[in-house]
């Protein structure tokens, strides 16, 4: 039925919608326990939902007036608020606001009678669960509602799972972030505040630079993280096999399938899925993808029905030029706003030279300890190397960097220090500030003369201070007989600066809360494979 004037429902809508319902398998005990707001200013729509959603057998509630909702939700819980975007006087955008503000649990859904790709991504962006175009039918309503209650299902038996977790993983993290530049410090820091919530996100950067280490990052500290972490890249496989590996297929759908076979989408159920090199993925594929996104319905290859509900946070990269791909027609606009709720940008390594020194020595002693007999001295890189790795170009960015130092780790002897020859960098090249100190000056330029002061001053502390602490291995009393000033002005400058030593290694780290910049996320075995 029509909830709204002209609203059609398309054809077989109320089929699937009941193949959804019968896929999510939620109990008339569970639905009863489910409280619903729904708020909009229009009597006809505000009945019409609340009569379908009572018949469905959920506890419903209305509302006219975007005010009295507010004094609804300040004064008790709503597992899911369906409110109208544009309202007088206190509109959508508030509602969703003070809900999640006042129980971080609630899904919220929007409503608007004028969807643009503006509006309904800022939605998404403050945490809107999704939205509904109006006019809309009552079998959208019904499977978008059956999505939600799923959602809060798979919260709710996972918050004990969660919290064990938490207790013991208390004082460690899968995820180590190394470096103190500015530009990473932005991406990871967006990267913590993105991560509690279910946005979908959108990571550009070069290849090699920590894409997929910034998204295992976002997973480990969202409330997913004890569901899993799925990983696919879009250009290794040919839409075929994508399209398979993606949905899964049912047996006989083409040759070689002799059983059913669940797909990576149902693999994630519950957790992540980070889609690398999206722009490679084929428009039909593109097109399968965003009903996922849209509905949580998964159809497999080959199969007539929907075999799966699915409740997946969607993570995307590429290192191309996601704007451009559209333009191109490449890449679906619908899908990369549905995907782009917060873009991340990740710099290149040749833009942080001042993170160069930290992580390769924990990549020197990450690989060490690997390869070789547990005891044997540790080797030093020299100044003299250290300058090298400063000055290369790193094409491949932490990736060329992590291979190159995992080469030295299983040539060198024992105890030696690492010279320059021994990196065998290809290559020449300069890191950036070297090449092109012209356009650091310019930069300079467009600011006052005590901002670009203060600016370049702080900027070699920083660097300064990383180099020096770590060169001394950690040892504070040594690194303050280097620089010539005593203990008390250096641990005075780190805190100016937000570092501190790391109680495990000795290395120079940013304080909590806050994130290391320009940090390279590394996995507990060393490996960045983005």
């Amino acid at each position: 039925m029509p909830l709204a004037q002209n609203g059609v429902s398309r054809p077989g809508a109320r089929d699937e919608a009941k193949d959804v319902t019968s896929l999510l398998a939620i109990g008339a005990d569970a639905k009863a326990r489910i409280r619903i707001l729904v708020v909009d200013d229009e009597h006809t729509l505000r009945e019409s939902c609340a009569t379908v959603l009572r018949h469905e057998g959920y506890d419903v509630t209305v509302c006219s007036r975007g005010q009295e909702a507010l004094d609804l939700l300040k004064r008790r819980g709503f597992d899911i608020v369906l409110a109208d975007l544009y309202m007088s006087q206190v509109d959508g955008l508030t509602l969703l606001r003070t809900a999640l503000t006042t129980n971080h649990d609630t899904i919220v859904i929007v409503m608007t009678g004028n969807p643009s790709v503006e509006s309904s991504v800022e939605a998404l962006r403050q945490g809107a669960f999704d939205y509904l175009p109006k006019p809309f039918s009552a079998s959208h309503l019904q499977v978008l509602i059956g999505r939600a209650v799923h959602t809060l299902a798979v919260a709710r038996e996972t918050r004990e799972q969660q919290e064990d977790l938490e207790r013991r993983h208390a004082h460690s993290d899968k995820i180590t972030l190394l470096g103190t530049a500015p530009s990473f410090r932005r991406a990871i820091e967006l990267a913590r505040k993105v991560a509690p919530t279910d946005a979908s996100v959108f990571i550009t950067g070069e290849s090699g630079s920590g894409k997929e280490m910034i998204a295992q990052f976002i997973h480990h500290h969202s409330r997913r993280s004890s569901r899993p972490f799925v990983a696919i890249n879009c250009a290794a496989l040919p839409e075929g096999l994508l399209e398979s590996e993606m949905f899964g297929h049912r047996k006989g759908a083409f040759t070689g399938a002799v059983r059913d076979k669940p797909g990576l989408l149902e693999a994630a159920h519950g957790g992540t899925l980070f889609l690398d090199e999206l722009i490679e993925m084929s428009k039909p594929i593109q097109a399968k993808l965003l009903r996922v996104i849209q509905d949580g319905v998964v159809r497999r290859v080959g199969s007539e029905t929907n075999d799966a509900v699915v409740n997946v946070r969607f993570i995307a990269a590429t290192n191309s030029d996601p704007e451009e791909a559209v333009k191109a027609g490449t890449l679906r606009e619908d899908l990369y706003y549905r995907l782009r709720v917060v873009p991340i940008q990740v710099p290149p390594l040749r833009d942080r030279p001042e993170d160069i020194p930290l992580l390769a020595e924990y990549f020197l002693s990450t690989y060490w300890i690997r390869h070789r007999n547990k005891g044997a001295p540790f080797p030093k890189l020299s100044d003299a190397a250290i300058r090298a790795l400063c000055g290369h170009n790193w094409r491949g960015n932490v990736r060329e960097l992590q291979n190159a130092i995992e080469h030295v780790a299983v040539i060198v002897e024992p105890g030696t220090e690492i010279r320059p020859e021994d990196l065998q960098l290809t290559g020449e090249g300069e890191s950036r500030a070297t090449a092109n100190p012209a356009s650091l000056i310019s930069t300079l330029l467009e600011e006052s003369y005590h901002a670009a002061r203060d600016r370049v001053i702080a900027q070699f502390e920083r660097q300064y201070l990383t180099w020096l602490v770590n060169r001394a291995g950690g040892n504070m009393s040594k690194a303050a007989r280097i620089a010539g000033v005593d203990r008390t002005t250096l641990y005075r400058l780190m805190e100016r600066h937000g570092l501190q030593r790391s109680p495990s290694t000795g290395w120079v780290i940013e304080r909590e809360p806050a994130v290391p910049e320009h940090s390279v996320a590394v996995g507990e075995g060393g490996e960045l494979t983005s």
